[in-house]
Formats: C-alpha cells, sequence, structure tokens
C-alpha cells in the first residue's frame, strides 16, 4: 500500500468522523467494504456536501459535481479510491 492509499484512507476517515460526528473507534471499525450512503443514518444528503468540503481542504483536491455519482459512497472503500484518484490526479498535474 503506497503512502498516499494511506493518507486518503486515513484522510477520508478523519473527515468521516469529524464531519458526521461518529466516534473515531467506529470509523476505524471499518472495513473497505462497509456500505455508507443508505447505511449511516449520519451520512444523509446534506453530510455529502460537508464531506465532499472538507476532503477538499484536507487533501488539497478539487472535487466537481460530476465526478461524484451514487458509487461514490456506496462504501468507504470506493470514496477512499476516490480520493486517492483525485490525489493521483492532482499529483500528476
Amino acid at each position: 500500500m503506497s503512502d498516499h492509499r494511506l493518507s486518503a484512507d486515513s484522510a477520508v476517515r478523519s473527515v468521516l468522523a469529524d464531519a458526521l460526528g461518529i466516534a473515531p473507534d467506529r470509523v476505524a471499525a471499518f472495513d473497505a467494504d462497509t456500505p455508507l450512503f443508505g447505511a449511516l443514518p449520519e451520512l444523509d444528503s446534506m453530510a455529502v456536501a460537508t464531506v465532499l468540503t472538507e476532503m477538499e481542504d484536507r487533501l488539497g483536491i478539487l472535487i466537481d459535481d460530476d465526478d461524484i455519482d451514487a458509487e461514490t459512497f456506496e462504501t468507504l472503500g470506493n470514496l477512499v479510491a476516490f480520493a486517492q484518484a483525485k490525489l493521483d490526479a492532482a499529483g500528476a498535474e
């Protein structure tokens, strides 16, 4: 696992804990297949915007509305992969 992957994973977990008010130990127990949107009552449509804004700030990335689809927030693994792809794209510029 690359350092970027670790930073994307830890950043996404930190954002979920802080933005949604979920206990860090609960977020730490999530695995890549943990369902998010529709499974976490804390993650509603309004919270999605907060999570995305926090991800932009913490990771130094830009997220366009067109970048997001239903699969992005389906699981923790999807959200981390999305963040990693954004980091990789930003690093390639």
